[in-house]
């Protein structure tokens, strides 16, 4: 099952997507592996291959049926999954296989977080993929993210997390606020400033027991991924200490925490799924597989309760992501990379996001009936398949740094010591820095 697909810890399960708006239902997806790759890498002497995909988590393409859909279009290639459920426990796998250059996968997955790394470090262990795709089909952000300065591109993207709001209409009725996801937008149209203010007016009449944000760490995230410089300018150079993203997202948070508008739960913990199950939460930051958590863990008792509106400001983030790629050194470099070529066509990323809600990166899925008319009803039929798409145009080209992962894990750290424990913001800040600078030099 895909537990994570972030270095910072990030948790999804899958969302069923239904495009009439009818049903929408979350699962929890037992994702396992059909078999070691080692063993079943090659072809026979009829001239049958097997290709390997190595991934973490879940990708949606046994979900979706993609697998057993590409071995009916080439009946000579079956396609077996690997599929590792942390990827803190598949990346340091990968990266040693990478350097000893055995035991690959004809096909491999990259969290977002560690793409840089790799595209700084390991370029030439992987085939070039310009020669393969067509980048010009993605959001232009994600194919930059994988493409090195000299133009070589090591992964083709498979989803995006493009950032929204999700929120109780319930209530924000019951604290006299707006319920309309238009209406909500509008109040925090001006940025996270005006998410803040939102927060105070709803605590004037909160009901009782119930807080206006999940985690202010969440909130942290969502005001730095809006940015294009977050944690390393484009010479390489760690910046955080003076990035304007960084500084802005850590004073919101530490006002969010002083005004007490945060439940102060580090999200996808067991006490937060169990604020979730009691319905403890009015809003919080909501890329889009965020959806598939809430419904999972609210339960039936909050269908239709929930609600999704823009996020806040005129400039969205991008909360995780992977890619596909192709080790050089592999056995079917030619066809994994048709297979990855067609994996991630704008056809199979919508028929993920049908079966597992995973956001589409390439932008000619955004036209197709399964992502265009998406709507999920257990968020009063919010229609996610726009709300994402015109995030996703809108989310800035980040630079990536090698230690994004540990550098956000490290604040987010301190920020949820500020909300449990009561740390004063000065002293978190400063274990933060001292953290990251143990770890990065």
């Amino acid at each position: 099952m895909r537990i994570t697909r972030t270095a910072a810890g990030r948790r999804r399960r899958a969302a069923l997507v239904a495009t009439t708006g009818l049903t929408a239902a979350a699962l929890l997806l037992t994702g396992c592996s059909d078999s070691d790759s080692s063993d079943d890498t090659g072809s026979d002497a009829n001239g049958q291959i097997t290709l390997t995909v190595a991934d973490f988590g879940q990708f949606g393409y046994k979900e979706a049926g993609l697998f057993a859909k590409y071995h009916e279009l080439h009946p000579n290639i079956t396609v077996k999954e690997n599929a590792t459920a942390d990827e803190k426990v598949y990346y340091p796998k990968f990266l040693q296989q990478l350097n000893t250059g055995s035991g690959l996968a004809d096909v491999q997955g990259i969290e977002v977080g560690r793409v840089k790394e790799l595209v700084d470090t390991k370029a030439d262990a992987f085939a070039d993929l310009s020669e393969v795709i067509d980048t010009d089909q993605w959001v232009n952000w994600k194919a930059l993210q994988a493409t090195t300065d000299e133009g070589k591109v090591i992964g083709a993207g498979t989803d995006i997390g493009p950032m929204s709001l999700c929120y109780r209409r319930d209530l924000f009725e019951q604290a006299g606020l707006p319920t309309d996801r238009a209406e909500v937008a509008k109040k925090v149209a001006g940025g996270w400033e005006d998410y803040l203010k939102l927060g105070e007016e709803y605590n004037k009449k909160a009901p009782k027991g119930t807080f206006f944000m999940d985690s202010a760490s969440a909130m942290y995230n969502g005001v730095v991924s809006s940015n294009e410089e977050q944690y390393y300018s484009k010479d390489g150079k760690a910046i955080y200490k003076e990035s304007a993203g960084v500084k802005k997202g850590w004073g919101l948070a530490t006002e969010a925490v002083d005004k007490k508008l945060t439940q102060g739960l580090a999200q996808f913990s067991p006490p937060w799924q169990a604020a979730l199950r009691k319905g403890s939460i009015a809003s919080m930051a909501c890329p889009a597989w965020m959806a598939a958590q809430i419904s999972t863990y609210s339960g039936d008792a909050f269908k239709g309760k929930w609600d999704i509106a823009l996020t806040p400001g005129t400039t969205a983030a991008n909360w995780g992501g992977s890619f596909l790629s192709v080790p050089a050194k592999g056995k079917h470099v030619k066809e994994a990379g048709e297979l990855v070529k067609w994996l991630t066509a704008p056809e199979q990323q919508a028929a993920v996001f049908k079966a597992a809600g995973l956001f589409p990166s390439n932008k000619g899925a955004y036209d197709l009936p399964d992502v265009k008319n998406a709507k999920l009803e257990y968020f009063n039929n919010a229609p996610i398949g726009a709300i994402y798409a015109e995030e996703a145009n809108s989310i800035p080209a980040a630079v990536l740094g090698p230690k994004d992962g540990i550098i956000k894990d490290s604040i987010s750290t301190q920020i949820n010591n500020m909300e449990q424990r009561g740390t004063d913001p000065d002293q978190a800040w400063d274990a933060a820095t001292k953290a990251i600078d143990k770890v990065i030099g």
